[in-house]
């Protein structure tokens, strides 16, 4: 709920989350969390379990301005995702909400992906590539879907093994390169795809607490290099700390 995935849908006492062909049950208990799937090596990776985060919380616990948000999100992780649909997944999300995003991504999985029995799959890049500009529209991408047609086209041609093990300013150069993928959006599929975490994806939320915390700027390009700076390969951690304390506090 921390606007790292859309796929997922809330139950009772928890949450399913689906990723690729494979869907996890998290239930929660009073003191611990329960993750029940037939893919435990893969939601193990997902859900980043091998990962310290105490001594990650413990460093960024230094500054103030995250001692709060720490505490209130204190259960978040960066989550490990299939590539090919955090770039498709971010793409939809740009200038859109999270009800709508989660709306035509569900949508897509229905149309287009491998019914997996009580689910279905996001769509492989095979199956994206016959998607039309009229269907995507159709499934509410709006002014996205021409966008994701010549980006889906695009896709067909990237290396992504190659791209995995270059610089962080490398690959969000060539991201940036792809149809309607801008800077925001970039810093995203770097950390939530290529789980680069030396990035600070910047928006409304994130620029709010620059400005009540860290300085004055309304500038997103100076805020995200100001905050990267500041933060080095823990900026991915903040930045999640503080957009959902923001958020959830800001919105209401």
């Amino acid at each position: 709920m921390c606007g790292q995935i859309f796929s997922y849908k809330q139950t009772a006492n928890g949450f399913v989350v689906y990723s690729q062909n494979k869907k996890a049950e998290v239930v929660e208990f009073e003191k611990f969390f329960e993750i029940r799937t037939k893919n435990i090596d893969y939601f193990k990776n997902f859900f980043d379990l091998e990962t310290d985060y105490k001594k990650i919380k413990n460093v960024l616990s230094r500054e103030k301005a995250l001692q709060d948000p720490i505490k209130f999100g204190s259960g978040i992780r960066i989550l490990k995702q299939d590539l090919l649909e955090v770039i498709i997944s971010f793409v939809v999300s740009a200038n859109n909400n999270i009800k709508r995003i989660t709306k035509i991504l569900f949508a897509l999985r229905e149309n287009f992906g491998e019914n997996m029995g009580d689910f279905f799959a996001f769509p492989t890049l095979k199956k994206l590539e016959n998607i039309t500009e009229k269907q995507f529209f159709a499934l509410g991408a709006g002014y996205r879907s021409s966008q994701l047609v010549k980006l889906i086209n695009q896709l067909k041609a990237v290396d992504f093994e190659s791209w995995k093990e270059q610089k962080t300013e490398t690959i969000k150069n060539k991201l940036v390169a792809l149809s309607g993928i801008g800077p925001k959006v970039a810093d995203c599929i770097l950390l939530f795809g290529f789980g680069k975490t030396d990035v600070f994806p910047v928006d409304t939320w994130i620029e709010k607490v620059y400005n009540q915390y860290f300085g004055t700027c309304k500038n997103r390009i100076i805020i995200r290099k100001e905050l990267t700076k500041k933060f080095e390969n823990l900026s991915g951690y903040a930045q999640q700390y503080l957009f959902y304390f923001q958020r959830s506090f800001n919105s209401k």
